[in-house]
Formats: C-alpha cells, sequence, structure tokens
C-alpha cells in the first residue's frame, strides 16, 4: 500500500489552510497514487491565540450527519479518489473545552475512526518559552484504529511520541502502522524528531507515518517554529521516505512482508509476555 505524508505551512487563515491541504493532497494523489494520505497536527490552524482556535474550531457531527468546512473538504477528497484520508488533526469544538482531534475517512467517504489527542503538550521549551495545551484543549481517554488495503492503523498525536508505553499498547491491540501527524517545535525537533519516530517504530515493529507542519507562525505577537521532516520509518527504524524544507509531500510503500520478517526475527511481544508474566509474579 502506498502512503503519502502531507507536510504544510498553516497558519490562522483557516480557509487558505483549507485550500493548500487540498492542492497538496491532489497533487500527491495525481503524481504518486497513494492509497492513504495523512496530514499534520492541527492543520486547519497554526497561530493566532486563542480566539483564532475557537473560531477554526468545528462541532463533529454524528456519523453520517454533516460537518463543517474541514470536515467535509476530507469527506469529499476521500470519497472523489477512492482513498484513506487521514486527516491529520483538527480542532474540535467540545463545548467548554476544545479537543485536538483526528478523523479518518475511508474511500466511500465514511468516517472510520476518531481520536482525541491523550498527552497534552505542556513544557518549557530550552529558551524559555512556555507551551501549556491543557490550557484551552481536553485530553482523550480512548484508543482509535481502523483498516486500509488490508493494514491495521493506529491514531496518535504528536506530543503522545514521547510515551512508549502507549505505543506498546497499540502494537500489543493488533497495530501494524502507527500515525504520527504533529506540530513539532523547531528546538525540540532538531534533536528529538527522527530520534523518537524511529524508536517507535523500532520498539513496536511498525510502520510509523509522521506528517508535520513546517515553517514559521504567529502566536500573539511573537514567531515560532516547527520543524516540518515529515517522514515514514519502517518497522526496523529506517526512514524510507521524508520531506525536504517547505511545503510538499513523501511517498512511501507500506510492505506487510517486512514488517512480518522483522516480527518473526525478534519477536518483542513474546518477550514482552515474559517479562509481563515476571512483573505479575514479583507483585503478587
Amino acid at each position: 500500500m502506498r502512503v503519502s505524508v502531507i507536510q504544510m505551512n498553516q497558519g490562522s487563515d483557516k480557509a487558505a489552510n483549507l485550500d493548500q491541504a487540498r492542492r497538496l493532497i491532489e497533487s500527491a494523489i495525481a503524481a504518486d497514487r497513494p492509497g492513504l494520505v495523512t496530514l499534520p497536527e492541527t492543520w486547519t490552524n497554526l497561530g493566532g491565540g486563542r480566539e483564532s482556535r475557537r473560531a477554526a474550531a468545528e462541532i463533529l457531527p454524528e456519523p453520517g450527519g454533516t460537518g463543517g468546512a474541514a470536515y467535509e473538504l476530507l469527506r469529499g477528497l476521500a470519497r472523489a479518489h477512492g482513498i484513506t484520508v487521514h486527516g491529520g488533526s483538527i480542532i474540535e469544538d467540545g463545548g467548554e473545552k476544545l479537543f485536538n482531534t483526528t478523523l479518518v475517512f475511508g474511500p466511500d467517504g465514511a468516517e472510520i475512526a476518531r481520536y482525541r489527542k491523550i498527552h497534552l503538550f505542556d513544557i518549557t521549551a530550552p529558551d524559555g518559552t512556555g507551551y501549556k495545551e491543557s490550557a484551552l484543549y481536553g485530553g482523550g481517554s480512548d484508543l482509535a484504529f481502523f483498516e486500509a488495503g488490508g493494514i491495521r492503523f493506529a491514531c496518535t498525536i504528536c506530543y503522545d511520541v514521547r510515551f512508549p508505553e502507549l505505543y506498546q499498547e497499540l502494537r500489543r491491540r493488533g497495530a501494524e502502522a502507527i500515525l504520527v501527524p504533529s506540530n513539532f517545535t523547531l528546538q525540540t525537533g532538531k534533536d528529538h524528531w527522527e530520534a523518537l519516530l524511529r524508536a517507535r517504530a523500532i520498539d513496536t515493529q511498525c510502520w510509523i507515518l509522521a506528517a508535520a507542519s513546517y515553517g514559521t507562525y504567529e502566536e500573539r505577537g511573537a514567531v515560532r517554529s516547527v520543524y516540518g521532516h515529515s517522514l515514514v520509518a519502517d518497522p526496523w527504524g529506517h526512514v524510507v521516505a521524508k520531506c525536504s524544507d517547505g511545503i510538499g509531500w513523501a511517498t512511501a510503500r507500506i510492505d506487510t512482508a517486512t514488517t512480518q520478517r522483522v516480527r518473526a526475527g525478534m519477536p518483542l511481544e513474546e518477550h514482552r509476555d515474559a517479562a509481563r508474566a515476571w512483573r505479575a509474579k514479583a507483585a503478587s
């Protein structure tokens, strides 16, 4: 199965972001004919402050219902091109709180997965810049999976990648590929982005698909930078496709034979079962 990770330079103009996403997806489809495309984290809005985020937020419909502009764009692209569209994440209007939410649509345009980001980005960067996602967003609590091209995919978002126990649980529940749409900061990305993604590929023996935002954006009068370098890594941890600087996409082929070979040669899940049994015995 061919997959394309889309790299965007979105800002606070939602209409312009939707147009950029549509153009990049359609260009990737025309050039590489993927069976699945994936967008970055909060591709409908980056920057502009609280008011901009709330203005970009959408109330999500019940499955089959009519949604907002981003929801309908994703659904329409999936149906029009007969592919699976993983919508990175958009800002969901949950009432009192917003949510950082992934939506996935199958080739017939039906919604097949929905995931709210579990781990919220409340950190201080090396330069002293503070990020407090929990001030505006609520955290999710449920895992999400979907099937495409005979492959079982699992959903995560950005900061989730720093929590290997989450990824091991996804593997335990049958994941073969894991999506990581992101807005990684330039400071953390240059040191940790590829290392973390390759580590999660290695310790889960899953394909990792990480579509990321690139470039600069304005946040309450300050200019911030995101790292980009969207990539696909195989279950051995090799980066098999990667975006250059700027907007664009990278395409790779998920080969299930590679997954099977890696897992057969190094049966980590069997060894984890032994470790779980040891821990249970030690605790009794």
